[in-house]
């Protein structure tokens, strides 16, 4: 039985209720209880105490849209004229990348972003795969990585048509297996999704082959959709549908399904969204990189849509995200109190429920019963600290650098800055050899 102790408890509970010289009890993969450290100090007999020092402990964070497989871009000069607009950077980046990962590239350029993830206190995320020329395993390779690493996971291959028939059924058979795979399991750490790529690169024919592929499986889509203008165009022309109408259409939506980005879809189609009660992932700094434009966030929840935060692989931080989300709606509306609302509710509160439809224990709050996931922050708050205010504490005071200590599923993976059971020097070392071959095929 693990005890922490002394820290200013973030609980995310539903009275987002903070307790000053808080700690909680963490029993087998649970928290077992919270409260003061008078209290639970002596309550229980503890194999290991954590004495938080009056630093913030709240619960890890959740990133709701990652892509692991882009590690291999970091640094990486474009042969070609640099892109002018999403469809060049598609073309002339991911979709060249993406063609030269082979299983030991797969595996590695996931276990940099995951210990990256465990630094900066990510302890779930929701992946997006692709890698058309090692389809076949690619996501139980993924998995071996994030076993290693001891993360939380839902993973989902991306199936296409721009790398032909066969490998979209390849794409298919791969989320059939990998989703099978982790319905057997009885840990509650992994989860499958059915990926698929986007609309523009989808024959009505394949989207109705993975409609049928999914039936009986129990979970959802994870799609990009209208992240660019140039989706909406190609969705238009192919069927005079937008693009939540067309996958509409292929009975896409559900209640487990992830709409990702939504930059460009209109009411009509947000009100599909709302009808199916599928969720929407928001990635601000990824949105801003590729110059695709700025989603309607507000519009979406105040529909009452389940709008999630994500960094499509923009980063492993999810502190960078939230502050990019917050300025982001303030610079698009021009209006300085936009966004104080909406930004805590998609990462504290949505990302949340986003996790309860694929998991059994909740994820994301301080209570008793929740999965352990929890974060030590090296932030000693200069000015009063409650309910009221600690999303202002998060916002300018608290980095993913000022994680000092992680713990997932009830196990500390780094504890005072230290990741414990890696050679660092050697992880790094294979995977820039890795990647300066890769870059030499690109």
């Amino acid at each position: 039985m693990l005890l922490i102790k002394n820290g200013w408890l973030i609980t995310l509970n539903s009275n987002n209720e903070v307790i000053k010289d808080g700690a909680l009890v963490v029993e087998g993969n649970q928290i077992k209880e919270i409260g003061s450290t008078e209290e639970l100090a002596n309550k229980y007999e503890y194999t290991e105490i954590i004495d938080a020092k009056g630093k913030v402990v709240m619960p890890g964070m959740i990133n709701a849209h990652m892509h692991l497989y882009s590690t291999f871009a970091r640094g990486m000069a474009l042969k070609d004229e640099p892109p002018k607009d999403f469809r060049q950077i598609l073309e002339r980046l991911w979709w060249r990348l993406d063609k030269q990962l082979r299983e030991e590239d797969i595996y590695y350029s996931a276990l940099i972003p995951l210990l990256d993830c465990v630094r900066y206190g990510t302890t779930t995320i929701i992946d997006h795969h692709a890698s058309p020329f090692a389809v076949s395993g690619s996501l139980s390779i993924i998995a071996e990585a994030i076993e290693k690493v001891g993360l939380r996971a839902s993973l989902a291959y991306e199936v296409s048509d721009r790398d032909g028939e066969e490998i979209a059924l390849l794409g298919i058979k791969e989320n059939v297996s990998f989703i099978k795979i982790c319905k057997k399991r009885t840990d509650d750490m992994l989860h499958g999704l059915f990926g698929l790529h986007a609309s523009m690169t989808l024959s009505d024919r394949t989207l109705e082959k993975c409609r049928e592929a999914i039936e009986g499986l129990d979970t959802g889509f994870h799609v990009h959709t209208a992240e660019g203008i140039q989706d909406v165009e190609d969705s238009l022309h192919r069927s005079g549908l937008r693009v939540v109408e067309r996958l509409d259409k292929f009975g896409i939506w559900n209640e487990k399904s992830i709409a990702v980005h939504c930059v460009h879809i209109n009411e009509k189609e947000m009100e599909i969204l709302k009808e199916r009660g599928t969720n929407v992932v928001h990635n601000p700094e990824s949105n801003m990189g590729n110059a695709v434009g700025c989603a309607d966030i507000t519009t979406m929840l105040n529909k009452g849509i389940v709008v999630g935060l994500g960094t499509d692989g923009f980063t492993s931080d999810m502190f960078e995200s939230v502050k990019v989300a917050n300025i982001l709606h303030k610079h698009e509306l021009k209006d300085p109190s936009a966004s104080w609302a909406e930004v805590p509710e998609m990462i504290f509160t949505n990302n949340q429920r986003i996790l309860a439809k694929y998991f059994k224990n909740p994820i994301g709050q301080l209570i008793e019963g929740a999965y352990a996931d929890v974060i030590i922050l090296d932030y000693d708050p200069p000015t009063p600290l409650d309910e009221t205010n600690y999303y202002g504490h998060i916002l300018f005071g608290v980095s993913g650098g000022r994680v000092v200590t992680t713990i997932i599923n009830g196990k500390v993976l780094m504890k005072d800055r230290e990741i414990k059971g890696f050679d660092l020097d050697e992880i790094h070392a294979r995977s820039r050899e890795l990647a300066q071959k890769l870059w030499i095929r690109f």
